[in-house]
């Protein structure tokens, strides 16, 4: 089962899925709201699936300096709650995260087990869905945690860049912002094969780390974005977070380690370039219609 079906990332899951030959329940706010208890329960009770993947969550990070309590109902209930549900039946939870459980201040790639420390309310949000999978779930729930996610199925920062390359002659971006771009088909095949490797016995729970190689920064990523156009890159200018005050803090340096996955055999996603070149295609499509 795959919760929050309509967007990006789950498009990407059930789409591995299907062509794995996996049947898989595209679970839509509408048939399981993971924000209420008894509706987490009618569907598990429904469908039986051997594992859930939760791809729902509240995303609009800066929205989350407001709305703290609405962002984690669904960031942070709705995990437990899922758990809850899930530790009924043995079925295996694979919870999506992100980069923003931590405080973004390192020199070196966040490893799986480095300690957490949000500075902002999404962050905190996350985490508490982090906490409540990994506690309710020692021996069968798996926190991905993942970072600057594209694809074609939403908007994001590539379909963003295409926009806006095609109406300014220049672009200010960020240069002291690092990180590390992800494609969502990518984490999505990581995904499925981590749940294959927890029904096997082959992964071990606990927390993974489901970034690109490599690193950048968003002015170095559109850099490559407007190389993929055939655009000249110098029209990318770079500047810094003080050029785009927002109400949610940003991480400085956000990269994380992915030393984990060898515990499960599985390879850890290649680098961002060699990703960006294959999905721009339909990245490209998916943008221009």
């Amino acid at each position: 089962m795959v919760t929050g079906a309509g967007g990006m990332l789950a498009q990407d899951v059930l789409a591995r899925l299907a062509a794995e030959g996996i049947a898989a329940v595209a679970a839509t706010r509408a048939e399981v709201d993971i924000t209420d208890p008894a509706s987490v329960r009618a569907g598990l009770a429904a469908h039986r699936p051997a594992v859930v993947v939760n791809c729902a969550a509240w995303t609009a990070v800066d929205d989350a300096e407001s709305r703290e309590d609405e962002a984690l109902r669904i960031n942070g209930d709705g995990p437990r709650h899922l758990a809850e549900a899930c530790a009924q039946d043995g079925t295996v939870l694979l919870q999506v995260s992100t980069d923003y459980v931590f405080a973004g201040d390192a020199d070196k790639p966040y490893a799986e087990d480095a300690p957490t420390g949000p500075r902002g309310a999404y962050g905190r949000t996350k985490l508490a869905g982090e906490q409540a999978v990994l506690n309710t779930l020692p021996e069968t729930g798996y926190v991905v945690r993942t970072a600057w996610l594209y694809g074609a199925g939403g908007g994001n920062f590539v379909r963003t860049m295409i926009k806006l390359e095609g109406v300014r002659d220049t672009l200010d971006v960020v240069d002291d912002q690092q990180g590390q771009p992800t494609w969502t088909a990518d984490l999505a095949d990581r995904l499925v094969r981590l749940g294959q490797g927890a029904l096997a016995g082959t992964a071990p729970a606990g927390v993974y780390h489901g970034t690109s190689g490599g690193e950048t920064t968003w002015y170095g990523f559109t850099r490559a974005i407007f190389e993929q156009l055939g655009a000249d890159p110098d029209r990318v200018r770079p500047t810094t977070s003080a050029a785009f005050v927002r109400p949610a803090p940003r991480p400085a340096y956000s990269v994380l380690g992915h030393a984990r996955w060898a515990a499960a055999g599985i390879e850890p996603i290649r680098d961002w370039r060699e990703a960006l070149t294959e999905a721009f295609p339909a990245v490209l499509a998916a943008e221009r219609g």
